[in-house]
């Protein structure tokens, strides 16, 4: 029986000491069930119905999504009556007049992800929220002792301190979903984690990998939606374009692995099916390889870090040819670099640096800016906060809030 790190280490995920053995079937709260994390986790629900069953969902607005995913859970035997979170006012309002919702729902807003995350009948909580509102539904899982399936790195980029401190009082497990995270986990299964030299995080490099500089002022909303391999909501596709989703993912991986920023580095890798890489004390490299599907790593992480048979394409190594590596950019793509700033600095910097970030992003989706300003609005709000640490999460909220009115004074007027 493997036994726990001796290592003294402020690290979320402990490799040394695999994840309890929970009783089958598996209870799951499934937070941002209508997105694209979330929908891959219905798909693996229904297909596995009798190892997993959904006792909770959370969406944001989409109830006639919600629907359609009880109603399927329900046909394959995936759920019985799950509890129900709708965070905006107004959708909430829409599913309290449906039949088939209303006797099951939670309340609206930031209350409703709290019941959700803290429903009693649930082993494993997936957080596939975006953005910062899922820092405080982490936090609740975390101080149940929950196994938290995390698929929301804004949790760590925002509270990553709140999220060890609740972890630690609850006992909680944190098993890693991006798929850069979790191929890290399965590199170091069973390794102390002072056996690591360093992380090496790969990027696709988005759709703009090869554009020239002087094109990037040019390219449209829908080049930046358009990612050569990934299937994402249209947040982290813009993020992926920027890169600034691998300097959020330097983050995460700091406080995950308890590795300093200097031992990790991102390298662009087009193919992507090297999901990250592990360098040891000795040189060796150790890199887990796969297809680029999202439903890989959440599965690994439901199935308590084991790999469950699972029908489909195998990766074919034959027709693959050589794999290739760049290194990053960042003349081009200032939102790593940024990013990287922010976590060095801590306290109140990434909270600004993700809060900016998801107005500037939300600004170029309603077409308010070009891709190329998104890093300039960023920019400008971690230049006006001081550098402080952050106590709590109120502190953390309020310094998010103040961030995005910040951020929206940087915005063009309509």
């Amino acid at each position: 029986m493997k036994q726990k790190n001796e290592i003294p280490t402020t690290a979320l995920y402990d490799p040394t000491c695999g994840p309890r053995r929970l009783p089958e079937p598996l209870r799951v709260v499934l937070l941002g069930a209508t997105g694209s994390i979330g929908r891959q986790a219905v798909e693996l629900a229904v297909r596995y119905a009798g190892r997993l069953k959904v006792t909770g969902l959370a969406v944001r607005a989409d109830v006639e999504g919600l629907a359609e995913i009880v109603a399927e859970l329900r046909a394959a035997g995936a759920a019985d009556d799950p509890a129900l979170a709708v965070f905006e006012e107004s959708a909430h309002a829409e599913a309290a007049k449906r039949s088939d919702l209303a006797g099951d729902l939670l309340p609206a807003g930031p209350i409703g992800l709290r019941e959700a995350a803290g429903l009693s009948d649930c082993d494993c909580v997936v957080n596939a929220l975006v953005g910062a509102v899922g820092l405080e539904p982490t936090l609740v899982a975390a101080r149940r002792g929950r196994r938290i399936a995390l698929a929301n790195k804004e949790s760590l980029v925002v509270g990553g301190l709140l999220v060890r401190e609740a972890v630690s009082a609850g006992g909680a497990e944190v098993i890693p979903v991006d798929s850069e995270h979790s191929a890290i986990a399965q590199c170091l299964a069973g390794r102390n984690l002072n056996e690591i030299e360093s992380l090496v995080l790969t990027a696709s490099g988005g759709p703009f990998r090869d554009l020239p500089a002087t094109k990037l002022r040019e390219v449209s909303r829908e080049q930046v939606l358009r990612h050569p391999t990934w299937r994402m909501g249209p947040k982290i596709t813009v993020d992926s374009a920027t890169l600034m989703n691998k300097g959020l993912e330097i983050i995460e991986a700091h406080y995950l692995f308890d590795v300093p920023y200097d031992g990790i580095r991102v390298v662009v890798h087009p193919g992507s099916i090297v999901h990250s890489l592990v360098e040891f004390q000795d040189g060796v490299m150790m890199a887990q390889l796969g297809l680029p599907d999202m439903s890989l790593p959440l599965l690994y992480a439901l199935a308590g870090e084991r790999h469950w048979h699972r029908p489909g394409e195998r990766l074919d190594l034959a027709k693959l040819g050589e794999l290739r590596f760049e290194t990053p950019d960042v003349d081009r793509f200032p939102c790593l670099g940024l990013a990287i700033e922010a976590g060095r600095r801590g306290g109140r910097a990434p909270i600004v640096l993700n809060a900016a970030n998801e107005v500037a992003v939300a600004a170029m989706l309603a077409d308010r800016i070009r891709y190329v300003d998104i890093a300039g609005v960023i920019e400008k709000c971690l230049a006006a906060v001081p550098d402080a640490p952050v106590m709590d999460l109120g502190e953390a909220l309020d310094i998010d809030r103040l961030a995005r009115e910040t951020a929206r004074t940087q915005l063009p007027d309509r």
